[in-house]
């Protein structure tokens, strides 16, 4: 008996003492305390620390994965299954707790040699980066962004500004407003008391914004704002999109539901439901540079735009209604005049075959089309044969016959060295991997790429000669699947 209630014990002493495990590590990793299980991703000395919630919402796993780019770890497949043996394959510890949730752990650099205070002083997603990095207005990270309130009407916009609004807390005897737009500092622009709340009006270009009230000098989110965001530290802050787009659909008054899907957020048919007015419906929101296609679904039924022309056609035989943001480039194709189709293919538009449809012209064929920022590779249906030919002057021809060029570059890299190599390319998480495409140019001793990078945690190698390599000159580097390494960048917002 004695025995058997010992093992009763003892087996009751299991989870007790995982979760005194987790918050001991918590502890030593500093900063993070028992009550932040919101999604989390932050470095603490020379490791990649995830903290993933144990009733964590679907939802809030994709923005989570979206936001810091995490799709390679197949996280909603973990949650789901609670199996870790992909994440183990990829170098990652994990712990878990049925009460708590689970915590995630890797080491940014294997050599145990490498002094981990160094490292970390490169990461710009830390406590050490600043606030217009961690909160820029702009990401080209995010494609759209609407706002969704409850109890109240979303922010009133008059030109330029915006009328940020507290509902009610009357009793306060002070309200003041902090945000990505004033460099988050506290108790400098004091809202005006009305009769249902307090307001305050700011000034903001388009884009997206994060937000807290501090409420008699308490720091709070907008309860009445669905949109939360971690910041990767454990802190949570409300997040508003000055929208550019006003989406209107007319009539249709008897419709029960209208649904806006596009491109922008991957043609899902069921999240962005818009507003009835008295004469149809309609949906502002936010969106990015670059040329979005979109449709209305109404009532279950999906329908083109009726009142914007500008359309391309899709693979139902049918037209998506199409926007664009920003500065159209145009594409071009010297001769083949005796074609009877040409089609521009890309990895802007997923390598449709069937979408956009060049023009002839006297000399060729070309086609306008507006992208953001980014990396992109093309290549031209010509007659229903993929070909690759140059055209623009900032265009390039990798050796993997796609065409690629880069719009706003922010990030060069560099391989001193290697002087007698013949052919160098750039690989990584920024041209799916590609090993042949992103051709490097030779500069006094180094070979240099200059690439657009969205902010974050990117992992990337060089090919000499078709020989794969991480970056001697970088110490920052994580294991892989394959058990050859691969470098690791960080870039601030």
């Amino acid at each position: 008996m004695e025995i058997k209630s010992t093992r009763h014990n003892m087996r009751g002493m299991v989870p007790f003492l995982r979760c005194v495990g987790i918050i001991v590590f918590l502890l030593w990793f500093g900063n993070i305390s028992m009550a932040q299980w919101t999604p989390a991703y932050t470095i603490k000395n020379g490791n990649m620390v995830i903290i993933l919630g144990k009733d964590i919402r679907e939802s809030a796993l994709d923005s989570f994965i979206g936001k810091f780019e995490l799709f390679d770890l197949d996280l909603k497949n973990f949650v789901k299954t609670h199996k870790s043996d992909s994440l183990n394959k990829l170098g990652w510890n994990v712990q878990s707790d049925k009460e708590l949730g689970y915590l995630l752990t890797k080491p940014l650099v294997s050599n145990k040699n490498i002094n981990y205070a160094n490292p970390e002083t490169k990461i710009m997603l830390t406590e050490k980066a600043s606030f217009a990095e961690r909160f820029p207005i702009v990401s080209s990270r995010v494609k759209f962004g609407y706002n969704r309130f409850r109890n109240k009407f979303p922010f009133a916009i008059k030109d330029s500004f915006v009328t940020f609004f507290l509902k009610g807390n009357l009793d306060a005897k002070r309200v003041s407003l902090a945000g990505s737009f004033n460099d988050w500092v506290p108790e400098s622009w004091f809202m005006k008391k009305t009769d249902s709340g307090w307001i305050y009006n700011v000034k903001l270009s388009v884009g997206k914004f994060w937000y807290k009230f501090l409420i008699n000098g308490n720091w709070t989110t907008d309860r009445d704002n669905l949109l939360v965001e971690n910041d990767g530290l454990g802190n949570d802050n409300s997040v508003y999109f000055k929208p550019n787009r006003l989406f209107t659909l007319k009539g249709f008054t008897d419709a029960k539901k209208v649904v806006l899907s596009g491109s922008f957020n991957d043609w899902k048919a069921n999240e962005l439901v818009m507003n009835k007015t008295a004469d149809g419906w309609q949906l502002a929101i936010y969106l990015a540079d670059g040329t979005h296609t979109y449709r209305y679904v109404i009532d279950g039924k999906w329908v083109e735009d009726p009142d914007n022309p500008d359309h391309y056609p899709n693979e139902w035989g049918e037209y998506n209604s199409v926007i664009r943001v920003g500065k159209a480039y145009i594409f071009k194709l010297d001769g083949f005049l005796d074609a009877k189709q040409v089609v521009l293919s890309g990895s802007f538009n997923k390598w449709r075959r069937n979408e956009l449809f060049m023009k002839k012209t006297s000399t060729g064929w070309e086609f306008p089309y507006t992208l953001g920022p980014g990396n992109y590779e093309y290549k031209f249906i010509i007659d229903d044969k993929f070909e690759a030919h140059p055209g623009n002057v900032n265009v390039k021809n990798g050796a993997g016959g796609n065409l690629y060029f880069v719009i706003e570059p922010n990030y060069t890299f560099r391989l001193k060295g290697f002087p007698n190599a013949k052919k160098v390319y750039l690989t990584g998480d920024f041209n799916n991997w590609s090993p042949n495409t992103f051709a490097m140019t030779r500069e006094g001793d180094e070979w240099i790429f200059a690439a657009n990078l969205q902010p974050g945690k990117h992992t990337y190698k060089f090919v000499v000669d078709g020989k794969w390599i991480i970056d001697p000159g970088n110490k920052l580097w994580e294991q892989n699947e394959f058990g050859t390494g691969n470098s690791v960048l960080w870039l601030g917002q």
